[in-house]
Order: structure tokens, then C-alpha cells, then sequence
């Protein structure tokens, strides 16, 4: 890692702990700063405050005394999840003090390259994509940020001999200040966490920071097949690489003649790719596009186009019994997610959605739960909501329960052989569980039971 000075001396506050605010106090308290913990949670049963206060630095548990911010305070980091409304965040911008992400601290100190990569979904398919694409290439990958290895961390571990692949959520752009991946993919953009950002436009806006601190010496992946991705990526000074699942880009990546193509060399049949979906071509597309600049083998990339079986919870396939697949899409946390998913497949589904009330509309789900879903059982907050849109849609059988278990031994009373089960709930998990993993693992374990069970 670089040892530099820019933290030497400085006092630093960190809020939040979880696993990226603890990484972040470490490795302050290593380049010499003066380093302060707060964390909302009490300190009895806090593991990870006791464990910095054993190594030397100040923690403050179960509040958050504004005191804490004054004018002789040079940084704030920021766990990704506080909000910008937070008090102590409000008074440190008013102060004019920086608040910034582990991930800046990540591109400060990292030796190696980095591949940044961003949108609304398929994020970590993309970027598990890119760390296999990479094995036996020029660099040895290491894959860190939103996919849950801690990109600061991660970036203490880099030598010129790596690639740092970086998963990016909107949380963490927001507070970056010289960040600049030598390569950024911006995938897509749909509505999603306004309740944190306030608005689209907000949204957006932290979302471009992937590129916008970027040279011309540096490469910018981008859809361009999403409209609005294709107006912003014009305010980088980076090389533009589109890729299209639509187009004939011989300057990029595309769909060519039935085969996977990037700049101009044909890669794959689309119909050896492992993945269904139009949605798992363009992540595709994407990575291969980054993983040849970065050097990778070409027939390593070819091969995981091939073989690679999908990220956990995404779309990720379970397992058959009596001729009906099992797949845990947890990850759809929002429509246009439940609805790449539908897309992806050309079988009869039974779906299975519900979670978190956010008072959002489901209407948008109804001209493809009209097309092929045989059948749909909802659950949790959401399942009124959810059933009674079916029903606009048509959908020949609509059952709603109460926990995702029963959802779940219903949708396969409800399949017929050849059909899909198809956990994507369209809504994020926080009514019955903490994460879409946990959730994710409840389904997985319920069908596994119901498969070995026959």
C-alpha cells in the first residue's frame, strides 16, 4: 500500500462501525491519524468497538453527541449506509469538514489498477464475472467494495501485480473526492434508493462519480442501450467503450451475428453463454469488455461466459424435482429488477414476491406478469398489494401467505412439470429479515427440502 500523509496528524472521525467503518478507523490510525469511533450501537455486545479500543482509539457507543464535530475535526468517514441527513453529517458539511466512504481511503493508498463498477442492478454479477475473466491474465484480481469485501482492506493487500475489482453502490460514490478507476462501467440506471437520496437526479448525480474524476488515459465502459447512461457518460473526459445488446458497435461490445463480440472479435455463440437473459448478456458483454483491457486471456474470458453459474441470490439456479427448477433471484429488491428476471426466462413461472411496504407502486410488474406467469403467491407487507395487481394482470392463480415458507410450499402446489419457481420479490427484505442473503437462504433451504423431500 502507499503510506501516504494525507491523514498524518489529522483528527478523523468515523461513523458507523460494521465491517467498513472498523477497516477504515485501522487503517487511519496506520497512516498516523488522530482517530475517533462513533457508533449508535450500545458498547455492551460491541464487538467491533471493543476490538478498536483495544488497538489504541477512542470510541464513543449509543449516541451521537454533536460534539464530536467541531471546527477542529479534518475528516468524517462515513459508513455508506449513514444518510447525508444524519446531524453529525449536516454539521461537519456546514463546517466545511470532508466526508468521505472507505472507498476514497481504498484509491488513495491501492498500489494497482482498479476497475470500478456501478448501476442500478447486476452490479455484482459483473464484478464476479470480471474477478474470474481475470485468473491467469497479466494481474492477479482481487474483488472488493458493495460485494462485501471491504475495498480499504482489500486495497492495504494490493501490489502492482493485482487489479482491484471494485463493486460501487450510489452510498458509496457519494462520498468520494479524487476517486477514479482506470477503467469504470457504468450498467444501468432505474429507480432505486430515493428514499436515501431524495431524488433521481441525486441519484444519478452520485452514481457519475465513477467516471467523473477520470482522465483520457482511462476507459469508461457504458450501456448504450440505456438512454439516460448514454447522456451522462458525455460529461467524462475518459475513452468511451459502449456496449449493446442491441446494436452493432465495432467499436465496443455487441451482439453480432448470433456471437458475443468485442472490437470486432467474436467471443461466444449467445446460445453457449451459461446465464439466460438479455440482462446476463449485457453483464457479459460488460465484462469481457473490461477484462480484455485489463489484460485477461482470451479464452479464459470465453470459457467463463460458458460455464459461470451465477452469483448467489441472483438468479442464482437451486436445483429440480418432478421437472419444475428452483431459482433464487433475492437480490430483486426493486421492480425493474423482478422484471429482468421475468424476462430472463421463456417457461411458465410461478413467482414469488413480497417484502418491505415502501408505498411504492407495483403497476409496472403487470405487462409481464401477464405474459408468462402461470401463477404468483405473495407474502409479507406487500402481499395485498402485490395479489392485487396480479389480478389486474390476469394471472390465472393468485394465493397470498404470510412468511416466505409458506410462499414457498405453495408456489409448488401451484407448478406444473417444465415451470420455473422463481423467488424475485420486487421488495426489499426488511419486513421478516435483515438482508436479502438471509432471505435469500431461507428460500434456498425451503426448496432444497422440498426437492430432496420427493
Amino acid at each position: 500500500m502507499k503510506m501516504i500523509n494525507d491523514f498524518k496528524g489529522k483528527k478523523v472521525l468515523v461513523l458507523g462501525l460494521a465491517k467498513s467503518g472498523t477497516e477504515a478507523a485501522k487503517l487511519l490510525k496506520r497512516l498516523g491519524a488522530v482517530v475517533i469511533v462513533n457508533d449508535r450501537n450500545s458498547y455492551d455486545g460491541n464487538v467491533e468497538a471493543k476490538q478498536l479500543e483495544d488497538e489504541g482509539i477512542e470510541v464513543v457507543c449509543g449516541s451521537h453527541p454533536e460534539s464530536l464535530v467541531t471546527e477542529s475535526l479534518d475528516y468524517l468517514i462515513k459508513n455508506p449506509g449513514v444518510r447525508y441527513d444524519h446531524p453529525l453529517v449536516v454539521k461537519a458539511i456546514a463546517l466545511g469538514i470532508p466526508v468521505y466512504t472507505e472507498v476514497e481511503l481504498a484509491y488513495r493508498i491501492a498500489e494497482s489498477d482498479m476497475i470500478g463498477i456501478t448501476g442500478s442492478n447486476g452490479k455484482t454479477t459483473t464484478t464476479t464475472y470480471i474477478g474470474s475473466m481475470l485468473q491467469g491474465g497479466k494481474k492477479l484480481p482481487l474483488l472488493a467494495g458493495n460485494i462485501g469485501k471491504v475495498a480499504c482492506k482489500v486495497a492495504q493487500e494490493a501490489t502492482v501485480d493485482h487489479e482491484m475489482v471494485v463493486e460501487l453502490s450510489s452510498f458509496q460514490l457519494m462520498g468520494v473526492e479524487r476517486f477514479a478507476p482506470h477503467i469504470a462501467i457504468l450498467l444501468n440506471f432505474v429507480e432505486a434508493h430515493l428514499d436515501y437520496h431524495g431524488s433521481m437526479n441525486d441519484y444519478v448525480t452520485a452514481k457519475m462519480n465513477i467516471f467523473l474524476k477520470q482522465t483520457s488515459d482511462d476507459y469508461l465502459i457504458y450501456n448504450a442501450d440505456d438512454r439516460l447512461v448514454s447522456e451522462v457518460v458525455k460529461k467524462g473526459q475518459a475513452r468511451l467503450v459502449p456496449f449493446s445488446t442491441r446494436k452493432d458497435l465495432p467499436e465496443g461490445a455487441c451482439i453480432k451475428e448470433g456471437w458475443l463480440t468485442v472490437f470486432g472479435d467474436k467471443l461466444l455463440p449467445v446460445e453457449e453463454m451459461s446465464l439466460p437473459g438479455e440482462h446476463n448478456l449485457s453483464n457479459g458483454l460488460a465484462a469481457a469488455t473490461a477484462a480484455l483491457l485489463a489484460g485477461a486471456d482470451r479464452q479464459q474470458v470465453c470459457e467463463v461466459l460458458k460455464t459461470f453459474e451465477g452469483v448467489e441470490h441472483r438468479l442464482q439456479y437451486i436445483g429440480e424435482v418432478d421437472k419444475r427448477k428452483f431459482y433464487n433471484n433475492s437480490k430483486a429488491t426493486n421492480v425493474p429488477a423482478t422484471i429482468t428476471a421475468l424476462k430472463a426466462f421463456r417457461q411458465p413461472v410461478v413467482l414469488i414476491a413480497g417484502g418491505l411496504d415502501r408505498g411504492l407502486s407495483f403497476d409496472g410488474l403487470i405487462p409481464f406478469l401477464s405474459q408468462n406467469v402461470r401463477a404468483i403467491v405473495t407474502y409479507g407487507e406487500t402481499s395485498s398489494k402485490l395479489a392485487e395487481v396480479a389480478q389486474r394482470a390476469s394471472v390465472s392463480h393468485v394465493t397470498s401467505t404470510t412468511t416466505l415458507r409458506e410462499a414457498t410450499d405453495e408456489a409448488y402446489k401451484l407448478s406444473q412439470p417444465g415451470d420455473v419457481i422463481l423467488l424475485s420479490p420486487a421488495c426489499a427484505s426488511w419486513d421478516q429479515f435483515k438482508t436479502f442473503e438471509q432471505r435469500g437462504n431461507v428460500f434456498t433451504k425451503q426448496a432444497l427440502e422440498i426437492i430432496q423431500s420427493k
